[in-house]
């Protein structure tokens, strides 16, 4: 089967990720700023870029078929398997899992949590495939100022604060919106954050 993307645009953005360096990509969602997620210093550098407080964690995509596949697991501790909901909507979903460890610590929240989200989008399941760790995923936007739905929203002081942009969906127009967000509960019940 014929990729929507170009080999060449992957092996670049992952040379990237794998050099500590941060990217902007399409997500499933709005387009992201990334960087491989155990990386501390690569997350520092996104918060930078974002002049955003490093109390506001920020979120992982990852590839697998369950919000905590194999890539994920020993980045995820104390998750029973029967709260690991399954991945069956098509709307994308980000679930804040409890007591969260193996990434870089500036990505986790102050009560040890941290949002993971399996991408079912070509481009962003190929680059985390391809890193073989979770890849951070936040919005390619300035803390406070709108989301950028599309790649022309996108502001010229991210652009210039990465190090690769991504050719692929650069010329969509399509607004994108923000994933749903559900945060599994200590007792493993879910409470749904953002619908």
């Amino acid at each position: 089967m014929e990729k929507p993307y170009s080999e060449t645009d992957l092996d670049a953005a992952l040379r990237v990720l794998r050099a500590g360096g941060i990217i902007l990509y399409p997500t499933d969602t709005v387009w992201g700023i990334g960087c491989d997620a155990t990386n501390s210093a690569a997350v520092r550098r996104i918060y930078a870029l974002k002049r955003r407080s490093d109390s506001k964690s920020m979120l992982v995509l990852t590839a697998g078929v369950t919000p905590v596949p194999a890539t994920v697991q020993p980045a995820v501790a104390a998750v029973p398997a029967a709260v690991q909901p399954i991945v069956s909507d098509e709307r994308p979903t980000t679930y804040i899992y409890p007591h969260v460890t193996g990434v870089a610590p500036e990505l986790i929240a102050e009560d040890g949590s941290l949002g993971i989200r399996v991408t079912k989008e070509a481009f962003s399941k190929a680059l985390c495939d391809g890193l073989g760790k979770p890849i951070v995923s936040t919005s390619a936007n300035i803390s406070g100022e709108p989301t950028a739905k599309n790649f022309s929203q996108i502001s010229e002081a991210i652009r210039q604060g990465v190090d690769y942009i991504c050719e692929y969906r650069r010329e969509d127009e399509e607004e994108k919106m923000p994933s749903r967000i559900v945060k599994i509960m200590e007792d493993g019940s879910e409470v749904v954050i953002r619908e």
